[in-house]
């Protein structure tokens, strides 16, 4: 099995109520959690990330779907471009909304670990490997 890739190996510096690194490892939590090879789904982060300066819940939110499918396809994220596309869009637009785009937002509204890692999953396409790959490195900064 392929090691693990760490938020400060992407050069995330993970600090308590820190908001902005906090969306940007749970951006590259969700893109390893597919079934996609981690330096694939790295090298997608940096892209839309990095290159694409898209590092905010708004920011994210207001690419187009097309825009995102061509972020994903330069990194050779081809497998789920157009599902992860819509799903990264669905998921700004939900974090935007919900929790005024701050991770810490929906820290603060859950009572404990188990129920912030509920409400990550509720995001569509977190499932329980995208919620392992964020908690490894954000819970010593969330709790």
């Amino acid at each position: 099995m392929a090691k693990a890739i760490s938020a400060s190996e992407l050069g995330i510096d993970l600090k308590p109520a820190d908001d902005a690194s906090l969306f940007k490892w749970f951006i590259a939590s969700f893109l390893m959690g597919k079934r996609i090879q981690a330096p694939i789904a790295a090298q997608a982060y940096k892209v839309i990330v990095e290159e694409q300066g898209r590092d905010t819940p708004r920011k994210l939110q207001h690419c187009t779907s097309r825009e995102l499918v061509s972020m994903l396809g330069r990194a050779h994220y081809v497998r789920y471009d157009e599902s992860t596309a819509q799903r990264l869009l669905d998921l700004s637009a939900k974090l935007n909304a919900e929790y005024a785009g701050k991770i810490t937002h929906m820290r603060s509204a859950s009572k404990d670990r188990q129920a912030f890692e509920k409400r990550l999953g509720e995001f569509d396409g977190v499932g329980p490997k995208t919620i392992e790959i964020f908690m490894r490195d954000a819970a010593a900064v969330l709790f």
